[in-house]
């Protein structure tokens, strides 16, 4: 199975930066779909930024411009760089990784989030 971390969270003042890091380790042949999502109290996780295994990216509207997420895969990581905070980003973050094993099976795995808060 895979093992993700996630590091980076804390606490900032708005228009503060944040770096989230999310690594995976295990005998993994490849990472397809890498994720961010983020969850407040009595809603619905929902999903911030994404990049395929291609490079390609998506990220919800109201981080677009702010937030920037990529992939190291030499290091099976994904990131998310988060710039302009804002209060309404406060949120615990999880990341979501979709990976390949040698044998072909295809798994989804998530983290165990990592608090953000903005706040001044």
């Amino acid at each position: 199975q895979v093992q993700l971390v996630e590091s980076g969270g804390g606490l900032v003042q708005p228009g503060g930066s944040l770096r989230l890091s999310c690594a995976a380790s295990g005998s993994i042949f490849n990472i397809n779909y890498m994720g961010w999502y983020r969850q407040v109290p009595g809603k619905q996780r929902e999903l911030v930024a994404g990049i395929t295994s291609g490079g390609i990216t998506n990220y919800e509207d109201s981080v677009k411009g702010r937030f920037t997420i990529s992939r190291d895969n030499a290091k099976n990581t994904v990131y998310l760089q988060m710039n302009s905070l804002k209060p309404e980003d406060t949120a615990v973050y999880y990341c979501n990784v979709d990976v390949t094993y040698y044998s072909g099976i295809r798994e989804k795995y998530w983290g165990q989030g990592t608090q953000v808060t903005v706040s001044s």
